[in-house]
């Protein structure tokens, strides 16, 4: 299958738990990881900080989240490994191509992510109408920037 779009490189992985303060305390205060900023969104209900391990464009981001309501949805800390978040050189073509041959997205279509990037995401699971799915992984397209399609 020709892909009109290139996967570059993972950008992130986001992590949820019931208690940031605990994530913090093993990702900052244990390993080390570099707290870079924070993120808070009451539509997709979550509090998160966002840490950065390594250093340029190729940096991978570690979103640290949990529930602003634990009984509201989207869980993001179910199940703990939220979703993994891919660098794509275009993401709309990639999601053109993408939906066009079955795949299935979340709800949003492509829209502003935490970082500031573009993004979209692929669904964990299949319906009848998009047979095409993360197969059980939440997997987010994240719009590279400029200099990470140069490398």
């Amino acid at each position: 299958m020709t892909r009109p779009f290139q996967i570059l490189g993972i950008q992130q992985i986001a992590i949820g738990g019931d208690s940031l303060d605990a994530l913090r305390a093993l990702w900052v205060d244990t390993l080390g990881v570099t707290r870079t900023g924070e993120y808070e969104s009451e539509s997709e209900n979550v509090r998160e900080d966002i840490l950065t391990l390594g250093n340029g464009a190729s940096a991978v981001e570690i979103d640290l989240m949990e529930p602003l309501d634990p009984e509201a949805r989207p869980r993001v800390n179910t199940p703990p490994l939220n979703h993994i978040g891919l660098w794509v050189d275009d993401l709309a073509a990639a999601y053109a191509h993408l939906e066009a041959n079955g795949m299935r997205f979340t709800p949003g279509g492509i829209r502003k992510g935490a970082a500031g990037h573009d993004v979209c995401f692929i669904h964990p699971k299949a319906n009848d109408e998009f047979p095409l799915c993360g197969e059980g992984v939440l997997i987010e397209l994240v719009q590279a920037p400029p200099e990470l399609r140069s490398e």
